[in-house]
């Protein structure tokens, strides 16, 4: 089962083939994370580290670096700093969303306390901030630093957008670029500058990560409305329970008459929600086609993705990460 299952998916063939790189950033976690005066930062990192996750972000580092044949350390630091910098994300999202499960397990905020979850995710900034300097170069710091504050930018923006239906798709992608395709855009890039890539590689990487990290999380939005709960982990409607103005809920509204737009203002705007509503929900998404024009959005990103990956050589892993590409919208299939 173990082999039909990794050559179906892209990501477990890439954790495969890079077994030896991720546990060597595993160790690298491990040891800066420990605190000598502070021991919960270890525990709260591990609770979250330890979880599991498919570890898409460090893994590109660590594919593109072994795709140029990249012989150093350098991007075994890299991958480290990628994960830490997505972990302290986690750690201030399921603050600030005030979540009580990631991973199939309580949020790091539940089992200790809100207080303890920004304070160790500001930790994990700061230990990120020390591996990019480690690695010695100030192209590589410059993204990465940008890629930190372009995440934060999109959380504070999406702050302002959720539960407002005048929230436009424009702004919606804006959002996304921020708190998602930020990091893996400069996961790749980075990793081809560690391998001494030309710019033209790397701005290639860049827009490859980018246009991941969009189809990424469009298809997460579109299956909280069409997933199936054994698969994606997510119970359908959370998003809407949440009241997140996401792509399906933006293209709805868009279309809508003036009592279906009295149902999202009572639903998502007043919070006003009522047994049936995630129901009528996802039948006026389907009666507008709003769930069909997501995932056509989707696959326009998974194929930009794919398109950025021809400026790059031949190789076993470009087209590995082409398939990532596909298998990121395929999930909805």
């Amino acid at each position: 089962m173990g082999l039909d299952r990794i050559s179906a998916r892209p990501h477990e063939r890439l954790a495969a083939m890079l077994s030896d790189e991720l546990d060597a950033m595993a160790e690298l976690l491990e040891a800066r994370m420990v605190s000598q005066y502070a021991p919960r930062i270890a525990d709260v990192t591990a609770h979250l580290i330890r979880a599991g996750g498919k570890r898409l972000r460090p893994m590109l580092s660590l594919a593109v670096a072994r795709m140029y044949g990249y012989e150093g350390e350098n991007h075994i630091r890299l991958a480290a700093t990628v994960e830490f910098i997505h972990t302290a994300t986690l750690l201030h999202d399921d603050v600030v969303d005030e979540s009580r499960q990631r991973r199939g397990r309580p949020t790091a905020n539940l089992l200790w306390d809100n207080k303890s979850s920004v304070l160790v995710g500001d930790y994990l900034f700061a230990r990120s901030f020390e591996l990019m300097v480690e690695i010695g170069s100030l192209q590589v710091l410059d993204i990465l630093s940008r890629a930190s504050a372009t995440i934060a930018e999109g959380e504070v923006l999406q702050l302002s957008a959720e539960r407002n239906l005048a929230t436009n798709a424009e702004t919606y992608l804006r959002i996304v670029r921020g708190k998602t395709a930020a990091l893996f855009a400069a996961a790749c890039a980075t990793a081809g500058l560690v391998a001494g890539r030309p710019s033209a590689e790397t701005d290639a990487l860049a827009t490859y990560g980018d246009a991941l990290g969009i189809a990424f999380q469009i298809t997460d939005d579109l299956l909280d409305y069409r997933g199936n709960v054994e698969v994606t982990g997510k119970n359908v409607g959370d998003d809407f329970r949440d009241r997140k103005m996401t792509l399906p809920v933006i293209l709805c509204v868009a279309h809508a008459d003036d009592e279906e737009r009295g149902f999202w203002k009572r639903t998502i705007e007043q919070g006003d929600q009522r047994e049936g509503d995630v129901a009528r929900a996802t039948a006026l998404m389907e009666r507008h086609r709003a769930l069909q024009a997501t995932e056509t959005e989707a696959r326009m990103w998974s194929d930009r993705a794919r398109a950025a990956l021809e400026a790059l050589p031949p190789h076993p892993l470009r087209d590995t990460l082409a398939d990532l590409a596909g298998y990121v919208v395929d999930r909805v299939a």
